[in-house]
């Protein structure tokens, strides 16, 4: 599972068996997510975060999407 970025005690990363569409995983603690990246950042699943805590991390992705997605590209178009 690749670590991505780590930023204000989230963990943004992938499976190594992923698929598309584009996404991230968003661990923290015992809640994790699923966020669709492209076309739109989209929340698609999420398990114990508060909706606080997902505007956070949503914001951290809105900020790295660029990054993300670039990083996607380079673990999984070979």
């Amino acid at each position: 599972m690749p670590t991505v970025l780590l930023q204000n005690g989230y963990r943004f990363f992938f499976y190594t068996n992923e698929h598309l569409p584009i996404h991230i995983h968003v661990k923290k603690g015992g809640a994790k997510a699923k966020v669709i990246l492209v076309p739109s950042i989209v929340l698609d699943k999420n398990y114990g975060f508060k909706p606080s805590e997902v505007s956070k991390f949503i914001e951290i992705i809105v900020e790295n999407s660029e990054y993300l997605i670039e990083k996607w590209h380079e673990t999984f178009d070979q």
